[in-house]
């Protein structure tokens, strides 16, 4: 099945599911869709099910009784019976789905499954019931249901542990956010610091350009300024409470207060336990529980120290939080009143460089270590594939003082010490020179005395936003460093 033109991208997600639809294979089939809201989940959905003549439904909130009528409706539209379908009971729906698919393959897509299974606990036991692998309505048919949800916590239970389908599905698929290098294209700028600036403004969410900001994109880096203050900061516009909503959505996420304090902490720098437990005024045992409902709910990431087994970092896995929480939330109340926001930004742009452009560049810096950095136009500069990729912090007892490292790359070890393939540092607005090679030389040679990695083949990295000394690109001629600039992360 051809992917249609007005899907971006998506060429791994496309195949996927392509191949899960396609599968000739004897008996109805269940895979689940998962992801964020505005990852284009629906829109790729709808699209398989044009290609393939498959039946799409998409849930509302309501009631149980008002769901089935809804679902009956759809389905009489779909199959044109003598009589219309007014279902009793998902028991009957389930049958019709898998009727559907007696005589060849058919994708059957369930959206928003998360609405139904609120209104009604037993329908993922109901679909259980239906797939029962002897089942004679299943062993007949060629259903390939796909249950999709935009509530992350609910769909990543869903076929965990003792869930009822669990065992039963063949596709597990999150739609995840669009990477740096695929948002710059979907954007459509060419400008790798444009659309770094950008990308540290809204990440890779496809909707914030579609529906929500109706392909409003800055033009330059000019127009970026402008661009912010229009289209963000304005309360007219759908992005200005974007921020707010991604916690409304999450059905486990009920003590907001709590939970944008959270976010608020670690987006202002204190991204370890005791840093955040310091801020939010809670005991650090008492985070536990809201860091994981964070975690399950795709908002923040953990990130373990490559040099100290029991230090985590949490980071925040969207950008816009980040920005909400330092930018916007100081100013809230100005901000809703449409209160001089160009002054308001022009005040918050030293906070914009150090709290979300730099920690935002640093995050991208190690994405294209893990995933770029040994494509051909990197010139394999790691001198071999990443498993790992984080920061780390490597203490230095001679000199009194611990070392932060913004990018650590960890090869696979088939035995024997880990290989230590490179050691970074990112400067988002700095001229890098012989100060930074001269620190990342040190932090080499204290993790070789530690003995956990092998350094032999360790290679420095320098990444600047800006450029580096002439010393440094000598010292990368030679072969000591290699600079990593905003056009080779991009792909230039």
């Amino acid at each position: 099945m051809q992917k249609p033109s007005d899907v971006f991208d998506r060429d791994n997600e496309w195949a996927a599911l392509t191949r899960f639809a396609g599968d000739e294979a004897p008996g109805a089939s269940l895979g689940v869709i998962s992801g964020r809201r505005r990852q284009g989940k629906s829109f790729l959905l709808e699209a398989l099910c044009e290609v393939a003549g498959g039946f799409y439904f998409s849930a509302q909130e309501a009631t149980d009784t008002e769901s089935l009528a809804s679902i009956g409706d759809a389905l009489t539209r779909h199959l044109q019976p003598v009589v219309p379908f007014a279902p009793a009971n998902w028991g009957q729906v389930m049958d019709v789905l898998l009727r559907m698919g007696s005589e060849r393959n058919l994708p059957v897509v369930i959206d928003e499954f998360p609405y139904l299974a609120r209104a009604n606990p037993a329908l993922p036991s109901i679909i259980q019931g239906a797939y029962a692998p002897r089942r004679p309505e299943r062993v007949a048919s060629r259903t390939r249901l796909l249950l999709c949800g935009s509530a992350m916590s609910f769909m990543g239970g869903l076929l965990s542990g003792n869930a009822p389908l669990r065992g039963r599905a063949s596709l597990e698929l999150p739609i995840q956010t669009l990477n740096y290098r695929q948002a710059a294209k979907f954007w459509g700028i060419d400008d790798p610091q444009l659309a770094l600036l950008v990308h540290a403004v809204v990440g890779g969410t496809p909707a914030y350009r579609t529906e929500m900001i109706r392909y409003d994109a800055p033009r330059n880096i000019a127009d970026f300024d402008d661009w912010v203050v229009r289209a963000i900061l304005s309360p007219g516009s759908p992005m200005f409470l974007e921020a707010r909503y991604l916690l409304a959505e999450e059905p486990d996420l009920r003590d907001s207060a709590l939970y944008h304090s959270v976010l608020n902490a670690i987006a202002t720098g204190n991204t370890g336990r005791g840093g955040i437990a310091g801020q939010v005024g809670r005991k650090t045992n008492e985070l536990a529980h809201p860091l994981t409902v964070l975690e399950d709910a795709g908002l923040i990431s953990r990130e373990a120290d490559a040099f100290r087994a029991n230090r985590t970092d949490f980071r925040i896995a969207e950008p816009l939080l980040t920005f909400y929480h330092a930018i916007m939330r100081p100013f809230w109340p100005q901000l809703t009143l449409a209160t001089d926001t160009a002054r308001i930004w022009q005040r918050a742009a030293h906070r914009f460089a150090s709290n979300v452009v730099g920690p935002h560049f640093e995050r991208v810096c190690r994405d294209w270590a893990l995933y770029f950095s040994s494509t051909p136009d990197s010139r394999n500069r790691l001198g071999d594939w990443p498993v790992r990729v984080s920061s780390g912090t490597v203490n230095d007892s001679a000199n009194r003082t611990t070392h932060e490292v913004d990018v650590v790359a960890v090869g696979h070890a088939d035995d024997g010490r880990p290989p230590l393939l490179g050691l970074g540092e990112a400067k988002w607005n700095e001229t890098m020179g012989l100060g930074h090679l001269e620190r990342l030389r040190r932090i080499r040679d204290l993790v070789a005395k530690g003995g956990k990695f092998d350094t032999s083949c360790t290679r420095l990295l320098c990444f600047s936003g800006v450029g580096f000394s002439e010393d440094l690109q000598d010292r990368q001629r030679r072969g000591e460093v290699e600079l990593i600039s905003l056009d080779e992360l991009y792909g230039r």
